[in-house]
């Protein structure tokens, strides 16, 4: 039975192939003819449509860096994943991230630590916990041992998931990951109110009857699945720079948070074709790629900002 990624794959997979003579490269044009290379592309795009939404949202709720920590909690969790043999070892990381984002937004709700206080505990313990975990040779709970003969250390399937590698998704990452973004831009999109209004004055929003508290939680389990779903990708070393980076820099330049939320899409896609053509033609990681990308567009949009405003600012002085 196929899933929704795959008979989306099937739909846009002509029209894809039909414009394949038009991109630059010569390996890039494969990624729009060739199955394997289609169903990443098509990945990569769709996890950015959500990564745009949900870092829009976090930028305003200043928790920027619970992307980054949850994904070095999802890297930690793969860790063990791979040593205990699982056969999909982003279900362990789905079940560490979602209880990580819990006890995160529980220690900030109740003030017993700040958010960035309690993300680099839990991001430093799980990541340290993922690499200990790759030297061991077995991990025994309860008397039960499982493991290899030797240490794991660090593959080529760990490196992987630490930077991202676009051709290991397969149709089941590939149904997981539409699915995900199509529930999560549903979700969001109910919760939008919500969500903004209680960024912007959670006092106010709880006298207007927002359930300030439920939206909070449920916005950190959403963030926590998507970023799970984003690790294939960019990897759990750099998923900040598709979260974060396509927001802060529509933000540069945007006038209003929907206007934001627009540009976001743009400066998202755009970071994506540009890092998949670039590592596709010279050969190097696309996670890294795109993440470098996402950088380079957000100092170049911010140092024109700071230009424009100081050339205008000179000539009404002038004046």
């Amino acid at each position: 039975m196929m899933g929704l990624g795959v008979r989306l794959l099937e739909a846009v997979a002509p029209a894809m192939e039909s414009i394949a003579p038009l991109m630059p490269g010569e390996t890039f044009p494969y990624f729009f003819t060739m199955e394997m290379f289609q169903r990443a592309l098509l990945a990569a795009f769709v996890i950015t449509i959500v990564a745009g939404i949900l870092g829009s949202f976090l930028l305003i709720r200043n928790m920027a860096l619970i992307g980054d920590g949850i994904a070095h909690v999802s890297f930690g969790a793969v860790a063990v994943g791979l040593v205990m043999s699982a056969t999909y070892p982003l279900a362990y990381a789905l079940v560490f991230a979602v209880v990580s984002a819990v006890i995160i937004d529980e220690l900030q709700s109740r003030r017993l630590l700040n958010g960035d206080t309690a993300i680099a505990i839990i991001m430093t313990g799980m990541l340290a916990l993922g690499l200990v975990v790759l030297r061991l040779e077995q991990i025994c709970v309860f008397g039960v041992c499982v493991g290899t003969d030797a240490p794991m250390g660090i593959t080529p399937v760990v490196e992987a998931y630490l930077y991202g590698n676009l051709l290991l998704i397969d149709d089941l990452d590939l149904d997981w990951i539409c699915t995900v973004a199509l529930i999560s831009i549903f979700l969001l999109r109910a919760m939008y109110n919500g969500l903004l209004t209680s960024a912007v004055d959670p006092v106010a929003a709880r006298v207007q009857g927002i359930p300030v508290r439920a939206i909070s939680l449920s916005f950190s389990i959403i963030t926590a699945v998507v970023v799970v779903s984003m690790v294939k990708i960019i990897g759990a070393l750099l998923v900040t720079a598709l979260l974060v980076s396509p927001a802060a820099t529509a933000q540069q330049v945007g006038k209003s948070f929907r206007s934001c939320m627009f540009l976001t899409q743009f400066f998202g896609m755009f970071a994506v074709f540009v890092g998949i053509y670039l590592s596709a033609e010279l050969g190097t990681g696309s996670g890294a790629m795109i993440a470098l990308v996402a950088a380079l567009m957000f100092a170049a949009v911010t140092i024109t900002k700071i230009t424009y405003k100081a050339f205008f600012l000179a000539r009404e002085n002038v004046n």
